[in-house]
C-alpha cells in the first residue's frame, strides 16, 4: 500500500471513531488528524471537508454491500436452503463489528440531516441486495409467483433484519436465532410460493 492510500485508509478510521465518540457536528478535524498521526493540512489534502469525510465512509458502506457476489438460483437445490445459504452469508456481512459500528454511526447522523439520508439511500437504492437475483431467477423459473422481485427481497430482508440485525444494532445483544432464518424463509415462501 502506497503511504498516501495508507494516510487515507488512517483518516477514515480515525474519522469514524471521532464521529462514533462525539457525534458529526461536534467532530473536530484536529482530533481526527491527531488520531490519524496526520497533519491537518495533510487531512484536507484528501479531504477538502468533514462532510467529504463523511461521505467517504458512507461510500464504503455502499461498497461493501455491492461487494457481495449476487446469488444465482440453482434448480437442483431446494429454493429454501438457498435463501437460508444467501441470508446467512448477508447477515454475516452486515453483522460484523465493524460494519455494525458503522451503521450505528452513519444512521445517527442520516436522523439528523434528512437531506444526507435521502442522497445515501437514493445511491443505496441502485444497488441490487445480493439475493436479489436469487428471487428474481426463482420467480422466472416459476418456483416462486411472479412479483417484483425487489419489493420482495425488501419483505423478506425486512423480516430478516428484525431480528438478525436490528437487536444486535440497537441494544448490543445477539438473541438465540436456531432456526428463526429457516422461520423466515418458511413465511416469505407460504407467500410467495408459486402454486403447483
Amino acid at each position: 500500500m502506497k503511504l498516501t492510500d495508507k494516510k487515507r485508509k488512517n483518516i477514515v478510521e480515525a474519522a469514524i471513531v471521532e464521529f462514533q465518540e462525539n457525534g458529526f457536528l461536534a467532530a473536530k478535524t484536529t482530533s481526527i488528524a491527531k488520531r490519524a498521526g496526520v497533519s491537518s493540512r495533510t487531512l484536507y489534502n484528501h479531504f477538502e471537508t468533514k462532510e467529504a469525510l463523511f461521505n467517504a465512509i458512507t461510500d464504503i458502506m455502499i461498497e461493501r454491500n455491492a461487494a457481495m457476489a449476487p446469488v444465482t438460483y440453482a434448480p437442483d437445490r431446494p429454493l429454501d436452503e438457498q435463501l437460508v445459504q444467501a441470508l446467512e452469508r448477508y447477515v454475516g456481512v452486515i453483522s460484523e463489528p465493524e460494519a455494525m459500528g458503522l451503521s450505528r454511526m452513519v444512521i445517527s447522523e442520516f436522523l439528523r440531516d434528512l437531506d444526507r439520508s435521502r442522497a445515501f439511500f437514493a445511491e443505496f437504492a441502485t444497488h441490487d441486495y445480493p439475493i436479489t437475483k436469487l428471487i428474481a431467477q426463482s420467480m422466472d423459473a416459476g418456483v416462486l409467483r411472479k412479483a417484483d422481485p425487489e419489493y420482495a427481497t425488501n419483505q423478506l430482508l425486512g423480516l430478516v433484519k428484525s431480528f438478525f440485525f436490528w437487536p444486535e444494532f440497537l441494544l448490543g445483544v445477539n438473541p438465540a436465532t436456531d432456526g428463526m432464518m429457516e422461520d423466515c424463509v418458511a413465511m416469505f415462501l407460504s407467500y410467495y410460493k408459486a402454486d403447483v
